[in-house]
């Protein structure tokens, strides 16, 4: 894998800087995109680097941002406007080349390991993303390096409009004195357990034991150590994207609920939601998920694994709830989310072969051998069964749905 060039895209404050290119009259002031601007459940989705330098942040609520800074511009998102923003940001990418891997709606890898051997890569970055300025009137950062992690690493390093090479060479130095809750991959559940083991810098964690990682904390333990120390072989997928693991919703409540007829409906709620989701994109899933947090902010998350499969909203909810009324304790919460998890086409389901359809299946297998040659040659997505039309769902309205991704897959056929 040596030798490699990888870009990171980061669109710096994605929604908020589409609004200000749409609305000009929003430039150089303190925009805030929140889900519910009118509500306590509003959360902050992004916001301006202007509205930034009053304190504001992601994931702030939006009562908080206002006492702050009382002048904030609130606006609710318009999914469709920001749709199209990605799209277009994804194909000045792809008329460099074909290598390159959306993630989220504002930012994704490229491999552009071919075109530096004509290009110096600062100078290729530095084109893309002019071209994002004129054409778009969005800023972006893009981060360079020899792997995807560390070009992800680099991309955060310098924003808004920052182009920074990270090398392995430069690890040590960079990245090892920051504390390891800085390390992309790294939530505050996963820095508390290597706090326990005493590692507290991703310095630390590069040089730990990897025989103590692995038995207090598993494989990814492992993962993130080589992460630590510049490793990472993962190469950059156009294909990823169609390779969904988990649809899920979740919805701050209005106040800290523990009336169980009112989180009862609001789990209804969200199960049809996935459900949509879901149905939209024809897939099921044997894995059932409900995440809670309390009123004290203590997340916990518990799911039950089912002999078969479910896409429809009651058999979500019924499960759903079953792990619910099993699990609270009747405390306050202040959030809660519904998942179906290990997704896959319904189409693809596993059927139990039988002395009654073994037959049938035989007929299929000249068929499945050659979908599978053209799909190793031209891509997962060459294929798509017939009878089958895929509806966008809007229900999952956050950058982190993947529901925008349908777009990449109309560009492909």
């Amino acid at each position: 894998m040596a030798g490699r060039v990888i870009f990171h895209i980061d669109m710096n404050s994605f929604y908020a800087s589409v609004e200000q290119s749409h609305d000009p009259s929003l430039k150089g002031k303190a925009l805030a995109i929140a889900g519910n601007p009118k509500e306590r459940r509003g959360i902050i989705v992004t916001c301006s680097y202007e509205a930034r330098a009053h304190g504001i942040y992601t994931t702030m609520q939006v009562h908080e941002a206002k006492r702050k800074f009382p002048d904030l511009i609130l606006m609710a998102p318009n999914f469709e406007r920001y749709r199209t923003a990605s799209k277009a940001m994804f194909d000045i990418l792809r008329s460099y080349t074909d290598s390159v891997e959306p993630v989220s709606i504002d930012e994704g890898y490229v491999d552009v390991t071919e075109l530096a051997e004509l290009h110096h890569p600062v100078e290729l970055a530095k084109e893309i993303q002019q071209r994002m300025l004129s054409e778009l009137d969005l800023p972006c950062s893009i981060g360079i390096a020899p792997n995807k992690f560390l070009a992800k690493t680099a991309s955060d390093m310098k924003k808004p409009l920052g182009i920074t090479i990270l090398r392995k060479r430069d690890i040590q130095q960079i990245l090892w004195p920051l504390p390891v809750i800085d390390m992309h991959g790294v939530g505050e559940s996963t820095a508390a357990k290597f706090k326990r083991l005493g590692i507290e810098t991703i310095g630390e964690l590069a040089v730990a034991n990897n025989g103590l990682l692995k038995e207090k904390m598993g494989k990814n333990a492992l993962r993130l150590q080589n992460r630590a120390n510049g490793i990472d072989d993962r190469i950059v997928d156009p294909d990823s994207i169609y390779d969904t693991k988990s649809v899920g919703t979740s919805t701050t409540l209005p106040i800290d609920e523990t009336d169980e007829a009112e989180l009862k409906a609001v789990f209804k709620r969200l199960s049809q939601k996935v459900a949509n989701r879901l149905e939209s994109k024809e897939l099921s899933g044997p894995t059932v998920s409900i995440q809670t947090r309390s009123a004290d902010w203590k997340n916990r998350t518990r799911s039950i694994t089912l002999n078969n499969t479910v896409w429809k909203a009651d058999d979500i909810f019924r499960n759903a709830w079953q792990l619910f009324t099993k699990h609270w304790n009747g405390e306050p919460l202040r959030l809660v989310g519904v998942t179906v998890s290990n997704v896959a086409d319904k189409g693809d389901m596993t059927e139990q072969l039988s002395i009654f359809n073994f037959q049938e299946h035989a007929k299929e297998e000249p068929l499945l051998e050659l979908m599978s040659k053209l799909e190793a040659k031209f891509g997962k997505s060459v294929l798509i069964k017939g009878a089958k039309y895929k509806k966008t769902s809007y229900d999952s309205k956050t950058s982190f749905s993947k529901d925008f991704l349908d777009d990449h897959d109309h560009d492909r056929k």
